[in-house]
C-alpha cells in the first residue's frame, strides 16, 4: 500500500501555507503542548482539508464529520469558491454544527451508523468530491505538516504524543517526524471508550467497534474506527498506543485552561491525560493538543 512521503509532506506544507497558523510549542511543566486549537476552524484539520481541496481541485466537496473535519472542509471550500456539504452523525456538538453552518456547508444529520453511507450517497447523485476526514493521503500529508514543525521549533524532542481516532492526524505526524528523526517515539492515545486503534494494532489487522461503544466517550473527536490506509500508517511508523479514562480527559482539560491558559476541547486534552496520568516515555514530550472547539456548557462544568 502506498504511504505517505516526507517530500508530500513539505509539499503539503507549501500548498496550505495561506491559510496556516504556524502554532507555537508552550511549555506545560516539563513539557510542551503543541496547540491547534489556534488554528482559523479551532483544531489541526484546516492543514489535510485545505491541501486536499488544493491539490485535487474540484468542483464540490462532501465529506462525513463528527464536526471539526466539517468545519476545516467547508471553510477550505468557501477559500475556493466551490458548493460542500457535510454529512455529522447525531449526537454531534452544536458549537461544531453551528461553525460548519457559518462557512456556508449544507449540513446533514444522520443516525451515526449511516454517516459515511449517507455522505457516499450524496457524493454520487450530486458529482461531489469525497473529501474523507482521515482516509485520504493528501488529508494525511497535510496533518503530517504539524511533525515537520514540531522537531523545526524542537530539535531535541524525545516523544510526541498524538490523538488517535481515524488515524489520519497521527499517521501523518508519524510518518514525518521518523522520516527526520527515527529516534523520536511517537505514541498515540485514544480514550478507553473508543479504544480500537489500540485493539487493531495489537490484533495485527483493524478492528471496527460499533457506535454503541465509541459514542460511550466525551471525545466525540475520538470516535472513528482506523481505515486500512491509516492502519498501515500506523503499523508502520508509531511506536505504542496508550487509553485514557473519562476522568482523566476531563482532569486534563481543566489542567490545560489552568496552566496554558489554553481551551482543549476533549479529543485534544487526551495526550496530556496520559501525559499527566503517567502512561506516556520519559523525555523531552511535546503533546498535540488538537482542537479547542469545545462544547461551552461541558466546558463550563469541568472547569
Amino acid at each position: 500500500m502506498e504511504l505517505v512521503t516526507i517530500d508530500d509532506i513539505r509539499a503539503a506544507a507549501s500548498r496550505i501555507e495561506p491559510v496556516l497558523v504556524r502554532t507555537p510549542l508552550v511549555p506545560m511543566g516539563e513539557a510542551w503542548i503543541k496547540p491547534e486549537s489556534l488554528q482559523r476552524v479551532g483544531s489541526f484539520k484546516i492543514r489535510g482539508a485545505y491541501n486536499a481541496v488544493s491539490l485535487l481541485n474540484p468542483a464540490g466537496v462532501v465529506t462525513h464529520s463528527s464536526g471539526n473535519h466539517g468545519q476545516a472542509l467547508a471553510y477550505a471550500a468557501s477559500r475556493f469558491g466551490i458548493p460542500c456539504t457535510v454529512v455529522v452523525p447525531e449526537g454531534t456538538p452544536q458549537v461544531k454544527m453551528d461553525r460548519i453552518a457559518g462557512f456556508g456547508a449544507a449540513l446533514v444529520v444522520v443516525p451515526p451508523p449511516e454517516r459515511i453511507s449517507a455522505a457516499t450517497r450524496i457524493a454520487e447523485e450530486r458529482e461531489l468530491t469525497m473529501i474523507p476526514p482521515y482516509d485520504h493521503l493528501a488529508v494525511i500529508a497535510g496533518q503530517g505538516t504539524i511533525g515537520l514543525e514540531i522537531l523545526d521549533e524542537l530539535p531535541s524532542a524525545e516523544v510526541v504524543l498524538v490523538p488517535v481516532s481515524g488515524g489520519g492526524l497521527a499517521s501523518g505526524i508519524a510518518s514525518a517526524v521518523k522520516a527526520l528523526d527515527p529516534s523520536v517515539r511517537v505514541i498515540g492515545v485514544e480514550p478507553e471508550l473508543a479504544a480500537d486503534a489500540q485493539e487493531s494494532l495489537r490484533a495485527g489487522h483493524p478492528v471496527s467497534w460499533d457506535t454503541s461503544r465509541t459514542f460511550r466517550t466525551i471525545a466525540d473527536g475520538l470516535r472513528a474506527d482506523l481505515s486500512e490506509l491509516t492502519f498501515a500508517h500506523l503499523r508502520e511508523h508509531l511506536d505504542d498506543i496508550v487509553t485514557v479514562t473519562e476522568e482523566q480527559i476531563r482532569d486534563a482539560m481543566a489542567y490545560i485552561a489552568r496552566t496554558t491558559r489554553l481551551i482543549a476541547e476533549p479529543s485534544g486534552a487526551v495526550t496530556t491525560a496520559a501525559l499527566l496520568a503517567g502512561l506516556t516515555p520519559p523525555g523531552r514530550t511535546v503533546a498535540v493538543l488538537s482542537g479547542g472547539n469545545a462544547d461551552p456548557t461541558l466546558l463550563r462544568s469541568i472547569l
